[in-house]
């Protein structure tokens, strides 16, 4: 951030860093995938502030907040709402499930169904509802932050292909260093930091970032950019599923949704690089050999990244 970058967003940024201490990349990561009004997967272990950072964001948006524990026994209408019969006149009413928020905290998404998870794939790639032949929208902004535990497998369910591909980011936390963690300890000595976190921005003033964050100028040159990174993983010999379009399309809008942040009206390739392994490592499904030979999902973007020519 810089003197040009619009005040409400470097505000924005310091109510969060009241509550995620020492982590600047990751709160730029939340900035970019709410300016690009894309969804993000915060996968870590637990007490990392995945929840707290999400309360956090709504507080700071004057946004709803709704929080769903994802459990094996979640039905998709615990989430999206369901017809409530009324005896006294025999009639039907919609009761708005917790997925009518502009916040939804998805938590440890892995752990329902795969049909539950399904749930969301409209929700999250239309900003809309259907149900008993009604479609109703969701309100704006509308943003899914999901968690989930990389380490415990134990009841849970791999997500889909075709809802990793709509999270826009997937964000880790990871541990704070010591001196942060010692300030987190001491933070909260007398009351929870979140408690501190204020109103910056109204939903209206989101949409209308999102609609500026649009209208960053972006050179063909560096589309083709883009579009070469995309290519480049349905090439890799150790990916078996590389990168779709709905992905290439998520890695332009954070690129303009980062230059924005920066206070600059155009995307240099450095956006394009800081976004790209947030964008498309989860998206990739690797090859048998490559995941039980330790390779990952981030070395694989990483080669990528050294392989192909950044535009001049």
């Amino acid at each position: 951030m810089n003197d040009e970058t619009p005040p409400k967003l470097v505000e924005l940024r310091a109510q969060l860093a009241r509550v995620i201490l020492g982590k600047p990349e990751a709160i730029d990561h939340v900035l970019v995938a709410l300016l690009a009004g894309q969804h993000l997967l915060l996968e870590d272990v637990p007490g990392v502030g995945k929840t707290t950072l999400a309360k956090a964001l709504a507080r700071a948006i004057s946004g709803v907040f709704r929080r769903v524990q994802f459990t094996p026994d979640l039905l998709p209408a615990d989430i999206l709402g369901s017809s409530v019969y009324n005896p006294r006149d025999a009639s039907f009413s919609f009761k708005e499930g917790p997925v009518f928020a502009h916040v939804l905290l998805a938590d440890e998404i892995n752990r329902a169904s795969p049909r539950t998870q399904s749930a969301l794939l409209e929700a999250m790639s239309e900003g809309q509802v259907s149900s008993d032949g009604v479609t109703r929208p969701l309100p704006q902004p509308f943003l899914v932050l999901a968690t989930q535990n990389p380490v415990e497998f134990h009841g849970t369910y791999p997500l889909p292909e075709a809802q990793l591909d709509r999270f826009g980011l997937r964000v880790e936390l990871g541990y704070p260093a010591a001196e942060q963690e010692l300030e987190v300890l001491f933070s909260q000595a007398e009351r929870h930091p979140l408690e501190s976190v204020v109103p910056v921005l109204s939903a209206a003033e989101v949409v209308a970032l999102q609609a500026e964050t649009r209208q960053v100028r972006i050179e063909r040159s560096l589309g083709r950019y883009v579009v070469a990174l995309a290519e480049a993983t349905r090439r890799h010999p150790q990916v078996r599923l590389g990168c779709s379009p709905r992905g290439s399309l998520m890695l332009f809008r954070a690129a303009q949704a980062r230059a924005l942040l920066a206070g600059r009206s155009f995307v240099v390739p450095e956006d394009v690089k800081a976004q790209a392994v947030a964008v498309l490592a989860h998206r990739l499904g690797l090859d048998t050999k490559a995941r039980y030979g330790g390779v990952s999902k981030h070395d694989v973007v990483s080669q990528i990244l050294d392989a192909v020519p950044v535009p001049a």
